[in-house]
């Protein structure tokens, strides 16, 4: 199942790491300016379009959320990795734009949480306290 899902990350991640090498040179910077997320951005799209399109078995819609739901924590983090050391020898305008963008962030996710009117959540069912002396306890 998981096969499935590697050509697509492949192609995905190939062509991120072109556009943002072009992106780059068309910015006159000597680096791949958004090459990780232009990748994600198509995956999400590559996997919408076939799922209208194609109709993707279970097995290959499963494994290409295997490697999506994979790419996003260790790629990105390497990323960040390299931005963040790149950040700090930039100076206080790179360290102040990162901090704005997490702030920014969380504002956004804090106003959709709160706008979102849909049904809330089933209550969750509470498990049965076992008894001490069941348990070997005095």
């Amino acid at each position: 199942m998981i096969i499935y899902g590697v050509a697509l990350l492949a192609a995905c991640t190939l062509a991120g790491v072109v556009l943002g090498d072009l992106l780059g040179v068309l910015l006159g910077v000597k680096s791949n300016v958004g090459g990780v997320g232009i990748a994600m951005i198509l995956l999400i799209c590559a996997r919408l379009w076939m799922h209208k399109r194609t109709g993707m078995s279970k097995d290959c819609e499963l494994g290409v959320g295997f490697w999506g739901a994979m790419y996003i924590p260790v790629v990105v983090a390497m990323a960040a990795n390299q931005n963040v050391v790149t950040a700090l020898h930039g100076g206080p305008v790179a360290v102040l734009a990162a901090i704005g963008s997490v702030v920014l962030c969380g504002c956004t996710i804090a106003l959709i949480s709160r706008t979102n009117r849909g049904e809330p959540l089933p209550a969750e069912p509470s498990a049965p306290v076992p008894d001490a002396h069941a348990v070997g306890g005095r």
